[in-house]
């Protein structure tokens, strides 16, 4: 989740396909909240490891542009 903001989506989708790159940009939903002001992106990827997790959940937590990871 993150601001509402040009190139938020793009961003996030590019962070997942470096660790999982089969994901396309289609594989995932989103949904504005809190009345428009923050964007939530749902993506569902086939996760081979542990460690594949971990790397994307440091690569997305600290990504500028986001504000939470679940």
């Amino acid at each position: 989740m993150g601001r509402t903001q040009d190139g938020f989506a793009q961003a996030i989708v590019t962070v997942v396909q470096k660790h999982a790159p089969g994901f396309r940009a289609g594989d995932g939903r989103d949904a504005r909240v809190e009345h428009g002001k923050y964007l939530s992106l749902t993506c569902t990827v086939n996760a081979v490891s542990r460690e594949q997790l971990d790397d994307l959940y440091r690569d997305l937590t600290s990504h500028p542009m986001v504000a939470m990871v679940l």
